[in-house]
């Protein structure tokens, strides 16, 4: 029969069975812990199934838990894709053109799983139809300006074909940069009709970006944007001419430096030339003047006029011209005899129409005329620095 063991080696034991008790519960636990699950790949696009989006809202796509693979977005009845642009981390898909009005697109987007395994989302697009559409022209037109460029006094003018109300929304589509760099400001002349000029005349050799990004800008009662405009001016040399009322003559200068002296009759005292800064804003070889434009139209009056002129150089919207005056040469030099032009002989007119272009400069000092108003046509400068920058819509 087995020989019981003594007290003493029982007690040697029992220490040894408890651990090894204890590994083998341990290897058990371990053993049966359940797989770590790897989520499905979320897919969205926004915006999700609307029907009247502004066709300048983009189309974004997104994954959770994934990345994308692939996304198209079609236009139905074109048939064309629009083009996007995938975010580096492959989780964001965003167009990156404009959209049509009135049009819809079909969404398709794939992506894969962290295990690999692919997903699929659809949707649709529609965007809004407008009412009507309105449009920012830009002035001067580049084809009016065409290589020539413009002058130090240029204003950079958008003119709208709608009234805009929301004045600083519409400002906020709009940009000017130059180079080099110079300070300038927006203000509204109306309601459809704002001007950009620097705080000091532009530098000469100067090249300025101008552009309205109006496109699907609302307007109110579904007035659309139309279409974005933008151009690139240069700055030719800096033509300024000084005319002054008292002396009768005119100075021209070119970047400083005088260039040529001629003799001038300014407005009557009737009908004085406005005083302040005058910007050249259209040429004519020849033209018809008529006083019945601002209101003289009885042949009785004596202010009544109609006759050809040549050489026209206009510097206001109000009638006032630098121009040939064969009636006045008399007087050019010693006296003002016009109606509010500043008239000159038939040489010095057409020096002065070859010479000037847009946006250049005619100064009028000892007129005895009021101030060219801000609102007649380029009466910009007329205005100190702080009072224009009261002007823009963004305070």
């Amino acid at each position: 029969m087995p020989i019981p063991a003594s007290p003493r080696r029982r007690a040697r034991f029992m220490p040894l069975l408890a651990a090894l008790i204890g590994v083998l519960v341990l290897a058990g636990c371990s053993a049966t812990a359940p797989p770590k699950r790897v989520p499905a790949p979320a897919l969205t696009i926004e915006p999700a199934n609307a029907t009247a989006i502004s066709p300048r809202t983009p189309i974004t796509v997104r994954v959770a838990h994934g990345t994308l693979t692939d996304v198209t977005v079609t236009n139905t009845e074109k048939g064309s894709a629009v083009r996007g642009e995938l975010s580096p981390d492959g989780k964001t898909w965003r167009s990156t053109e404009p959209l049509g009005y009135a049009a819809h697109y079909d969404v398709l987007a794939h992506a894969r799983g962290a295990d690999g395994k692919p997903a699929e989302q659809r949707g649709a697009v529609g965007t809004v139809e407008p009412a009507e559409k309105f449009e920012a022209n830009l002035i001067p037109s580049p084809d009016a300006v065409g290589d020539d460029g413009i002058g130090v006094g240029q204003p950079i003018v958008f003119q709208f074909t709608k009234p805009v109300q929301d004045k600083a929304a519409i400002e906020r589509t709009l940009e000017v940069h130059s180079d080099p760099v110079q300070p300038g400001a927006w203000h509204w002349i109306d309601d459809e009709n704002v001007h950009y000029r620097p705080k000091e005349f532009w530098k000469p050799g100067t090249t300025i970006h101008a552009s309205a990004n109006v496109y699907g800008a609302d307007l109110g009662g579904g007035v659309l944007g139309g279409s974005d405009t933008a151009h690139t001016y240069r700055v030719h040399d800096a033509m300024i001419a000084r005319a002054d009322g008292k002396s009768n003559q005119m100075q021209i200068f070119r970047n400083g430096a005088l260039i040529n002296t001629m003799p001038i009759s300014m407005g009557k005292k009737s009908s004085p030339t406005h005083a302040g800064t005058h910007v050249v804003s259209e040429k004519r070889e020849s033209m018809i003047m008529d006083s019945c434009t601002y209101g003289v139209c009885d042949k009785s009056d004596p202010d009544y006029y109609r006759m050809r002129e040549r050489w026209s150089v206009r510097v206001s919207n109000s009638g006032e011209f630098v121009h040939e005056n064969p009636a006045s040469v008399g007087s050019q030099g010693s006296s003002n005899v016009s109606h509010g032009c500043i008239n000159l002989n038939g040489e010095n007119a057409r020096w002065f129409f070859r010479n000037f272009g847009y946006g250049d400069v005619v100064e009028v000092t000892n007129s005895g005329g009021p101030e060219l108003p801000v609102w007649d046509r380029y009466g910009d400068w007329s205005m100190d620095w702080q009072q224009w920058q009261q002007g823009s819509a963004l305070k």
